[in-house]
């Protein structure tokens, strides 16, 4: 009877799987296929049964991590506004945290900006970008760059 119940285990677990494609019901159907290979093979109780799927569809989890974080690792892709930062910009309205104020133009675009470490940069100003939150650039001056 049990050798019955592990057949019919594998099988469900395999077509689960076929229908939702997440590598999930696959090792279930790995471990279900080992205990009816047990069972068939060795005279076993129940208990031990369940220990043996237990065990073997963890083992082949485990066995599988490496394919299942290579598959994974999926490559980002930078967005629009990621491939602005470490691009130069000129400042044309002064950027002051006080006055809440600060514009900058980046490839015929114009932004608001603010300071990276909130000090005021003067118009006309080359600044950094180094981060975009939103529709605002963070910037930092770039040494000795005025126009």
């Amino acid at each position: 009877m049990e050798i019955i119940v592990w057949a019919v285990l594998t099988v469900v677990f395999i077509v689960v799987e076929i229908f939702t494609i997440q590598l999930v019901s696959l090792w279930l159907a790995a471990g279900a296929l080992t205990t009816l290979i047990c069972t068939v093979l060795l005279d076993i109780p129940l208990v031990v049964q369940s220990g043996i799927f237990a065990v073997s569809s963890a083992v082949f989890v485990i066995l599988s991590l490496p394919l299942i974080r290579k598959r994974m690792n999926i490559k980002h892709t930078a967005t629009n506004c990621e491939l602005d930062i470490g691009k130069s910009a000129i400042v044309i309205e002064e950027i002051n945290p006080d006055c809440n104020s600060g514009r900058v133009t980046l490839n015929g675009v114009d932004w608001s900006a603010v300071s990276e470490n909130g000090s005021p940069i003067g118009s006309g100003s080359i600044v950094t970008i180094t981060q975009v939150k939103g529709a605002k650039l963070v910037v930092r001056l770039k040494t000795g760059d005025l126009l």
